[in-house]
C-alpha cells in the first residue's frame, strides 16, 4: 500500500528505531507509548486487520508471537509480565490500517484496559 505509515516503515521510507527485522516482521518503538517499554510488531505483507488473515498468513502470525518472546526477553520484561495487543476496527481501537500488535510492558497494566 503506498499511503500506509507501517508499510513505509517497513520499506525503511519513514525512520524509526528498529529492534527487529526479517524478511516477514519488523518491531520497532512506538512513538506515543503507552507504557516504558511499547513495541509496535507488524508483518511486512499488507494485511489491513486481524479480519483480512488468511491460512496463507498463520506462519507470519506465530513469528510475531515468537518475535514478541524473543524482545520480552531483550527488554527484560519477561519475568514482570507484559501483555500483547492488536486492535481490530473502529470500535477496536485500530488507527492504522495495517495488522500490528502492541508490545506493553515496564509496569503494571490495568485491566479492562479500555
Amino acid at each position: 500500500m503506498p499511503d500506509c505509515i507501517f508499510c513505509l516503515i517497513s520499506q525503511k521510507k519513514i525512520p524509526s528505531e528498529i529492534l527487529y527485522e526479517d524478511e516477514d516482521c519488523m518491531a520497532f518503538k512506538d512513538i506515543n507509548p503507552e507504557a516504558p517499554v511499547h513495541i509496535l510488531i507488524i508483518p511486512k505483507k499488507h494485511i489491513e486487520s486481524v479480519m483480512e488473515l488468511t491460512e496463507e498468513d498463520s506462519g507470519i502470525i506465530s513469528k510475531i508471537f515468537n518475535v514478541a518472546k524473543l524482545l520480552s526477553s531483550e527488554l527484560k520484561i519477561a519475568n514482570s509480565g507484559f501483555r500483547i495487543v492488536s486492535n481490530c476496527g473502529k470500535d477496536g481501537g485500530q488507527t492504522v490500517g495495517h495488522l500490528h500488535f502492541h508490545l506493553l510492558g515496564g509496569r503494571q497494566l490495568q485491566w479492562p484496559p479500555g
